[in-house]
């Protein structure tokens, strides 16, 4: 079976003596420091295989979310893929560079999103009223944003932008010292978020 960028427990579970057993664990990059582990049982995995799956990790010090149903890219690749399309939007139509968007969203919504996610961030944001209000004060303007969200095609053009712009913001830097940089950041943020637990 050929890899894909996720994999659907009930495609091939069928074929499998035990399908009861089967489970799509899904660590995030880079797994050994960030905690983030999905679960995706297919049609004919038990609730013991995702309890046992989730017990597993946990163990580990990792931070488990189960899947209600599958479906392609699973959650976190999804949402990170949402934003990548904007991303490439907002690049493409000459609305911000490629290192300005990246200063916007790691010094922006990044921050936050380090601490809490969308969900809770937007309660907060909602003041004494919480998530209520914050539906009676936002909907109408975020809904109206949605309609205008970038469809982005991925031309040779806008591959080309995108990279001659990585390329100016890596100023030099390797792989490797971009991943050092990145992994003592995360450490931080973690024992941050360790500490306030």
């Amino acid at each position: 079976m050929a890899l894909r960028p996720s994999l659907a427990p009930s495609a091939f579970q069928g074929g499998c003596r035990h399908p009861e057993r089967v489970v799509v664990t899904h660590p995030f990059n880079p797994p050994h420091l960030i905690p983030l582990v999905e679960l995706v049982g297919g049609a004919q995995t038990s609730a013991e295989t995702l309890d046992r799956a989730a017990a597993f990790y946990d163990g580990l010090g990792k931070r488990t979310v189960r899947l209600k149903k599958e479906v392609p890219g699973h959650v976190a690749n999804r949402l990170a893929a949402a934003l990548v399309r904007e991303v490439m939007y907002l690049v493409d139509d000459d609305v911000i560079s490629v290192a300005d968007v990246d200063a916007a969203v790691s010094y922006g919504p990044g921050l936050r999103w380090g601490v809490m996610g969308p969900m809770m961030l937007y309660h907060l944001g909602g003041g004494a009223g919480g998530i209520d209000h914050w539906f009676d004060q936002f909907t109408g303007p975020i809904t109206a944003w949605w309609k205008v969200l970038g469809n982005p095609q991925i031309t040779p053009e806008l591959r080309a932008k995108v990279t001659a712009g990585v390329k100016d913001e890596v100023e030099g830097r390797t792989i490797e010292s971009l991943e050092a940089e990145r992994d003592r950041e995360l450490m931080g943020l973690l024992k941050v978020r360790a500490a306030a637990a």
